[in-house]
């Protein structure tokens, strides 16, 4: 057998730096947002309080989806997977009294990316912060909303000149900005199997790479931004050698494929979050084993960042108690068990470095057949990338229904009696609240200044200009969410599922 390189080395399967946690932890960034702002708000204070080194946040499916409160398609949906975000104000209150120059904050948000990251950009020029040092992540990642996870407005292409705009924005004006997280979390969670997790992700990578080369764009000039976001699954031997393998496959697709000079550029960076998918209603407490499990394959593969799924996730949203254990599991393994003393623990061994071996020969078998097919966006819009997940899910299944996968307390081990689980609850008023603070802000709001800013939009999406400035201007000028999505559907259409 080869000898390993050393972490730090090209191509990193043991690691993108030399001493791992030795130096630095992971960051513990614990995923969030309910309800208003407010609550959020207070919910980000408590977690920073206890020990969460960086902010996520969740929004709820009509800021996805870009939608006001009072679009009828919004009704029962307002505040309820996520925080409630229409207009400058919300994001405003959104970070009241946490200071975005001394916080990393992770956004998941992939259609309406750009409008939330102009919200957030314009609330840390409001607390006086220096945006060229912000410091985060926009999920930003739409070609994996169409093969996995359905909050998508635009059509594929057009959506894509607009994350290219942000990329080539960023560049200049949030140098330190991660502009995509490229993510297999929902690949993975929509049923596919490890294999088709790291290969689809980087075939989506690969079009976002060759997108911005086409705008003109460097490619050590946006690269050393990319971030990457998977799942740590439970099977968890496979889960280690995933990681290694994933990191070893990006590096030759930089180098070889794309001629990145920067060392930065060939790294990959990524955040893990447990899999909600492998949580179970049926003794939500065993779930505190799975996802430890889950956290700790990540941790052996060398993540940098870590969201730790809560108990009762499969019940409802965490509840502040279920949020602090789920943390806490996270410091545990950070602090208690010594992992964090030795850079890629498991490397070396037969199983794992096999395993690594493997599961990059058959990720790259996939890529090559979406590069035959004509790339990401011809083989999204034949349905192969969505048909392959689609048979996985159901193999899956089917093995749990026939009792050849086992998973307790559900196919086995049952206890009988269904447990009592305290359960998050969304206060139903929320949304109307959100629908009248919606109403002042449009009655206050200076109507010539939001009605030329939604002009200029309209103008650039008909014509070349980069799409960022604009965006930015309509959020200051109080546009909301939808309004500024309305612009953009106007012009760019709206995407229907051919299936």
């Amino acid at each position: 057998m080869k000898t390993p390189e050393l972490p730090g080395e090209f191509p990193y399967t043991r690691g993108i730096y030399r001493d791992m946690y030795r130096t630095r932890l992971w960051t513990m960034r614990q995923y969030a947002g309910f309800g208003t702002a407010e609550e959020s708000n207070r919910r980000y204070r408590y977690l920073l309080s206890q020990g969460t080194t960086g902010l996520s946040v969740a929004f709820d499916l009509p800021t996805q989806m870009g939608l006001d409160p009072d679009h009828p398609l919004a009704a029962g949906e307002v505040g309820r997977v996520g925080v409630s975000i229409a207009s400058l104000s919300d994001m405003r209150k959104l970070f009241e009294g946490i200071g975005l120059d001394e916080v990393s904050t992770s956004m998941t948000i992939n259609s309406t990316a750009a409008i939330l990251l102009s919200l957030y950009v314009l609330v840390a020029r409001e607390q006086g912060a220096d945006i060229r040092r912000l410091n985060g992540t926009i999920q930003n990642d739409i070609l994996k909303e169409y093969i996995a996870r359905g909050t998508y407005i635009y059509p594929p292409r057009q959506a894509m000149r607009i994350i290219t705009d942000l990329f080539a924005w960023a560049q200049t004006e949030i140098p330190e900005w991660n502009t995509i997280s490229i993510s297999g979390y929902h690949i993975r969670e929509a049923g596919s199997t490890a294999v088709q997790e790291v290969a689809f992700t980087f075939a989506n990578a690969i079009a976002y790479i060759e997108s911005a080369i086409a705008a003109g764009m460097d490619v050590d000039s946006f690269a050393p931004r990319l971030s990457f976001f998977f799942n740590a699954h439970s099977d968890f031997l496979t889960e280690v050698a995933k990681f290694r393998a994933a990191r070893r496959i990006y590096a030759k697709l930089m180098r070889d494929r794309f001629g990145a000079k920067d060392e930065r550029s060939c790294m990959l960076r990524f955040h893990t979050q447990t899999a909600g998918s492998s949580l179970t209603a049926q003794q939500p407490d065993v779930n505190v084993v799975r996802t430890t499990l889950e956290a700790l394959s990540a941790v052996l593969g060398g993540t940098q960042s870590l969201h730790t799924n809560a108990r009762d996730e499969a019940l409802g949203l965490p509840t502040e108690a279920s949020a602090q254990l789920a943390l806490r599991t996270q410091q545990v393994i950070a602090y208690e068990t010594g992992i964090a003393g030795v850079p890629d623990p498991l490397g070396g061994s037969y199983y794992i470095e096999a395993l690594t071996d493997q599961i990059e020969g058959d990720a790259m078998d996939y890529i090559r057949r979406i590069d035959a097919m004509g790339g990401t966006l011809r083989a999204i819009e034949a349905g192969f990338i969505q048909s392959e997940i689609q048979n996985a899910a159901f193999e899956f299944q089917k093995e749990i229904e026939k009792g050849q996968r086992i998973v307790v307390g559900v196919n086995r081990f049952q206890t009988g009696e269904p447990e009592k689980v305290p359960v998050f609850r969304i206060d139903p008023a929320n949304e109307r609240s959100q629908i009248e603070n919606l109403c002042r802000i449009r009655a206050v709001r200076n109507a010539s200044r939001w009605q030329r800013s939604l002009a200029d939009l309209d103008e650039a999406a008909r014509g070349t200009a980069n799409l960022m400035p604009r965006i930015l201007a309509a959020a200051e000028a109080y546009a909301t969410v939808g309004e500024i999505s309305d612009t953009l559907r106007q012009v760019f259409g709206e995407y229907r599922d051919p299936s």
